[in-house]
């Protein structure tokens, strides 16, 4: 029988030390890894290759994380894609953010497959994606 693919993970991040980490740490533990550095870059790659989960800051110059999630949310392709909304703001105050952008939407975007703080915990990250992407 083939051995499985590794799941790819797009991981989308501003800082380069937390890029390196994810980077390393999900390389480390059987997944292919691809990083960009922003949304828009994120969502280029999502668009060009579908990833089978994504992990994506909130607070980004330019094109931010949140930007980037409601593109993805509304791509047909990558609507179904899990993603792992990572930031040093607190949860309450990300989804005060998304009720904002989606006030003013006629399309309201669902709140994220999962949200953490940053740094998240190694164990916590590693849990959190298998099960998002096995579920």
């Amino acid at each position: 029988m083939p051995e499985a693919a590794p799941k790819r993970v797009l991981i989308v991040d501003d800082e380069m030390d937390m890029r390196i980490f994810m980077k390393t740490l999900f390389e480390t533990s059987g997944w292919q890894p691809v990083v960009t550095r922003d949304g828009a870059q994120g969502l280029a790659q999502a668009q060009q290759s579908p990833p089978d989960l994504i992990v994506l800051d909130v607070m980004m110059p330019g094109e931010g994380g949140a930007l980037m999630y409601r593109a993805v949310k509304r791509d047909a392709r990558l609507a179904k894609v899990p993603v792992i909304m990572l930031s040093a703001v607190k949860p309450e105050v990300f989804h005060h953010y998304l009720k904002m952008l989606n006030a003013r939407s006629q399309a309201p975007i669902p709140p994220p497959d999962a949200y953490m703080e940053k740094p998240p915990e190694t164990d916590a990250l590693l849990d959190l994606a298998n099960r998002l992407v096995t579920s």
